[in-house]
């Protein structure tokens, strides 16, 4: 404190307050250590090699090495359109296609009018698939694995394969049925002598005991249907212990035979290919037919035509409720009454007719009402249209037909140097496409 009437604050000496200890000096911090003695050269080398060694490794087993991608041009010439059909018909190219089981023609929308035209002819065989220029069959892009194909399909714009790797076909993959680009790849668990069929916005593969539907675009799986191989959530299949016979797409269901050891006789299936849930089918209709040996011929958004023997029949069934429509007789030996190759019904549709091969004959039925309207005898497929008329395979060649009537307007001579077996037709602008066994035949 100051004294009265001096001007000098008495100021705080704070050197005056006793020193704080201070803590004991820290000993000297060792020399930094060299990173570059002997031992870390080998280190460092060591792992260097390490690294190497793995990326080798895995680049040499992974599934990148073991393919082989050419892609092609991205634009094509429009085919030619087909007003009248041709007088006559030659081969003008082959090829070797043991993995298609039809004619597999890549529609591809115009983007002028979204209307979808034939660009592209899609061969497979052994590991390889190319897809190749419909007039002269030359190859525009080439897509091949390490692995046996099992079969090649076609979902609108993409060529679809499933390759096989090991006991089942479990390797799917998309490619750009343009370029020949690689789209999409999923592993699944088809069955061996499975079909790959398109339903418009699925890819559905068949089976004797199981099947499995794809997304067609980024090919995510959308159901599993019948023996699970691994079951996750139990209950959710309607049926179990069950075998399948022929099976039918239509856009947004398809319908399927099944043999159930419960059933008395064998029924029939009308499927969702979407349901909310992969592990949980919906199902619109099951019910019983009343025969055995039956097939299905053919779905509709409304309609279900089941072929029945003894007597040779079809049946005609709602596809939302099971009620049956109509019956018609057909001219069909019971001998035809076998499952087709790959559960697959062998039929086509126009925008007026269904065209059913039952193994020796051709029935073409009403669109509109799945009901028989003519039958052509001595068959040797479905066939397929060519401005406007049907033209259904025969020995000789390929007879013609008007759709609507089944009047015979002539037949055009094939040759096909003695195979004897069946005929499956597509067409891709003027071009016919036939394959004969592991062979595939353009004529023009």
């Amino acid at each position: 404190m100051s004294s009265p009437g001096s001007d000098v604050t008495d100021i705080e000496d704070v050197l005056d307050e006793p020193a704080h200890e201070l803590p004991e000096p820290v000993g000297e911090r060792p020399p930094a250590r060299s990173w570059r003695t002997r031992a870390d050269y080998v280190a460092v080398a060591l792992i260097a090699v390490i690294s190497i060694v793995a990326s080798v490794l895995t680049w040499a087993f992974s599934d990148a090495r073991a393919t082989t991608s050419v892609t092609g041009p991205a634009s094509w010439d429009q085919l030619p359109e087909v007003t009248a059909l041709p007088p006559t018909l030659a081969e003008v190219w082959r090829a070797r296609s043991g993995a298609t089981q039809s004619p597999v023609v890549v529609l591809t929308p115009l983007k002028e009018t979204g209307e979808e035209k034939p660009s592209t002819v899609v061969t497979g065989d052994g590991g390889e698939m190319n897809g190749r220029d419909p007039l002269t069959g030359d190859v525009r892009w080439t897509y091949k694995r390490d692995l046996p194909l099992c079969v090649v399909s076609t979902g609108q714009s993409r060529a679809m394969a499933l390759y096989s790797k090991g006991t089942n076909c479990s390797e799917m993959t998309a490619v750009d049925g343009i370029t020949g680009e690689r789209k999409a790849q999923r592993n699944g668990d088809a069955e061996p002598d499975t079909a790959l069929l398109n339903e418009g916005s699925h890819m559905i593969t068949t089976g004797s005991k199981y099947l499995e539907v794809y997304r067609r675009d980024d090919l995510v799986k959308a159901l599993e249907y019948g023996a699970l191989r691994a079951i996750v959530n139990p209950n959710k299949q309607p049926r179990v212990g069950c075998t399948y016979g022929s099976m039918a797409v239509t856009s947004g269901k398809f319908a399927m035979v099944e043999r159930c050891p419960d059933d008395a006789s064998e029924r029939v299936s009308v499927i969702k290919p979407n349901p909310d849930k992969a592990d949980d089918p919906k199902v619109f209709t099951s019910f019983v037919t009343g025969g055995k040996n039956v097939q299905v011929v053919a779905v509709t958004d409304r309609l279900v035509a089941v072929a029945l023997p003894n007597p040779s029949r079809i049946v005609v069934f709602d596809a939302e409720s099971g009620n049956q429509i109509s019956e018609a007789p057909i001219d069909v030996p019971s001998s035809d009454f076998t499952d087709p190759p790959h559960h697959v019904a062998r039929s086509f549709a126009t925008k007026t007719n269904v065209f059913w091969f039952s193994g020796s004959k051709t029935i073409a039925l009403s669109l509109e009402t799945l009901t028989p309207l003519w039958t052509a005898n001595d068959t040797l497929g479905a066939g397929t249209t060519l401005a406007g008329r049907a033209l259904i395979p025969v020995k000789d060649g390929l007879r013609v037909y008007e759709q609507a009537t089944g009047d015979l307007v002539g037949t055009i001579r094939v040759r096909r140097d003695g195979y004897p077996g069946p005929v499956q037709l597509a067409t891709a602008g003027p071009v016919v496409l036939e394959q004969r066994g592991e062979t595939l035949v353009a004529l023009r």
